[in-house]
């Protein structure tokens, strides 16, 4: 290096000491950049059936959850589809402020609509966050109140370190979470909804003619990962929230602040293969308290702070800073807004099998925001017919079919746990049909490749006096 500087300082006019302090200097401000990313990074695992945390590193420090948002607007969503307040066909009609939301986006117009199961969709595999400001304009009449319900929501689930602003993530500096915060929604989304949890797994589905693809590249690379969310805006870093069933164990581990959206995939894995073994096999039951309440008069409940910025080493910044962050962000919201979409070249490519699922383009009239509100706030029974099926391409074996979710879940875990050396490569889902006008739930196993290895496992399946047969996706 002495010599590279002193064949520099020959035709510079700076002498040989200065260019040496400059170089000292570039030292500092490169280790203090790379101090200030380090600082972003947080993660926890925690172990989804006894609460134990496995592992944590600045898990309580503030962070943008950017993309990860969008679990608390599905949370409200499942909650109000579960109360019979929507279903997976009612309208969500599009605001002029909802269809100029950043990318990534579905792309509806204003004034157009598209199903309820359709926005959850392109949420969970897109991220689309017109879908999120539509859902949340829908729950909340707009998206400043249901930002309060959000916020309400968060802690009654007790999310304490938690603040939304907004329904799908986008750059806000009074936005804020917290790893084990992330961690508690991620469980109590599985708790409380099991009967709509299996969108998170959701790889693919088909809009029309246009197949989206997802952005979580672990469902599919790693085993028993079944959900939930990615997240990414330049303020946030990489984020990811993970789910892993793997028949006997149950994990929820968030990473937060990736450098890159395949760095931040290797970290995940590397935490689910480490504990996911030291993780127990037994307890059960709810460990995030259920949060019932009503919607509308959680509006009145949370009162957000006007200037609340977080910041990686969690200093508090002055109005005036506040301010300022609100013009930068604006001014790259077009770049930084949504997950995968600036990665793509940085994450490994995985050949998943695509999920075919039946999309429901709705067209509705204009209804005003006092309606939609007083519609939520008044429950209505609703039928809630099943259009979609979330199922892999491929072979899989079927196993049971029952009326309700939760018990074709629990077969599934219960056949795994029977017989774990010929599921060992298999992932269990459920699938909904309507029969004769009642709603029923299909318990099958899919992952294989043919149909002589799906009969097979069948044959092995009923020498432990379990039913099933095979069946082509």
């Amino acid at each position: 290096m002495r010599q590279a500087l002193s064949g520099f300082v020959s035709k510079s006019a700076f002498p040989l000491k200065t260019i040496m302090i400059l170089a000292m200097a570039m030292t500092f401000v490169v280790a203090d950049v790379a101090s200030s990313l380090a600082a972003k990074s947080a993660a926890i695992v925690v172990d989804a059936k006894t609460g134990k945390v496995l592992y944590s590193a600045n898990a309580d420090g503030r962070r943008y959850p950017a993309s990860l948002t969008k679990m608390m607007t599905l949370y409200l969503t499942f909650e109000a589809m579960a109360k019979g307040k929507i279903s997976r066909n009612s309208p969500v009609v599009f605001s002029a402020h909802a269809s100029a939301e950043a990318p990534t986006k579905l792309g509806v117009k204003p004034g157009g609509s598209v199903a309820v199961e359709t926005a959850i969709l392109s949420i969970v595999t897109k991220s689309a966050n017109d879908s999120a400001t539509a859902l949340g304009e829908m729950l909340g009449g707009n998206e400043t109140n249901f930002a309060r319900m959000m916020t309400a929501k968060a802690r009654q689930l007790g999310m304490n370190g938690t603040v939304f602003r907004n329904a799908n993530g986008l750059p806000d500096p009074g936005q804020f979470t917290t790893a084990r915060d992330m961690a508690t929604l991620g469980i109590a989304l599985r708790e409380h909804f099991p009967q709509y949890y299996g969108y998170f797994a959701q790889r693919s589905f088909l809009y029309g003619r246009q197949r989206i693809n997802g952005h979580n590249r672990l469902l599919g690379r790693i085993k028993g990962v079944d959900g939930i969310k990615t997240g990414y805006t330049r303020a946030s870093g990489f984020n990811l929230v993970s789910s892993v069933n793997d028949g006997n164990r149950r994990l929820v581990a968030v990473v937060m602040g990736g450098t890159s959206g395949g760095s931040r995939d290797n970290q995940m894995a590397g935490l689910i293969n480490t504990y996911l073994p030291r993780a127990s096999t037994r307890g059960g039951g709810d460990l995030v308290a259920k949060a019932d309440s009503n919607p509308i008069s959680a509006l009145a409940k949370v009162l957000l702070p006007k200037h609340e910025a977080p910041t990686p080493d969690e200093k508090p910044v002055a109005v005036a800073e506040a301010d300022t962050a609100v013009a930068d962000d604006a001014t790259v919201a077009q770049g930084d807004s949504e997950d995968e979409d600036t990665a793509e070249a940085e994450a490994p490519k995985l050949v998943v099998p695509a999920k075919k699922v039946k999309t429901v383009i709705v067209s509705a009239p204009k209804v005003a925001t006092a309606q939609v509100v007083a519609a939520y706030a008044e429950p209505t029974p609703a039928v809630d017919p099943v259009s979609t099926a979330s199922v892999p391409s491929g072979w899989a074996i079927q196993v049971a079919s029952s009326p309700k979710q939760s018990e074709a879940q629990a077969f599934l875990d219960k056949t795994a746990k029977q017989a774990p050396k010929v599921l060992a490569n298999a992932s269990g889902f459920t699938v909904a049909f309507d029969k004769d006008g009642a709603t029923y739930y299909r318990a099958r196993f899919g992952g294989f490749g043919s149909k002589d290895a799906a009969w097979k496992a069948c044959t092995a399946l009923k020498k432990k006096k379990i039913e099933c047969y095979a069946v082509q996706q």
